[in-house]
């Protein structure tokens, strides 16, 4: 059971890394971001998906845009779910193991 568990937070880790690999692409990420702009609105509600979506199809300011935030993370935030948190969406790791030195 936990194969499958681990199995199922690579694959969700891995498609969040395509998607955002594959935006920043101008005519490829344009057709991408209207597939997905449903999930978007429905992720961060009416307003802030649409303006996501919206900046996501435009090619330079899209393509800028998605390049940023595969460092930083989403601009616009997801909506609070139903019990107050936000929407746990994959990130690339922010801190890294540190080696420790030998004797220490």
């Amino acid at each position: 059971m936990t194969a499958s568990v681990k199995r199922r937070v690579v694959r969700a880790g891995g498609w969040g890394l395509v998607k955002r690999l594959i935006k920043p692409i101008p005519i490829i990420g344009s057709i991408f971001a209207v597939a997905l702009a449903g999930y978007e609105i429905k992720k961060k509600g009416l307003l802030p998906g649409a303006l996501h979506v919206g900046l996501d199809i435009t090619p330079v300011v899209g393509t800028a845009k998605n390049v940023i935030e595969i460092f930083t993370g989403d601009w616009i935030p997801d909506k609070p779910s139903a019990n107050g948190a936000a929407v746990n969406t994959p990130q690339l790791a922010r801190n890294t193991p540190q080696l420790k030195a030998a004797g220490s």
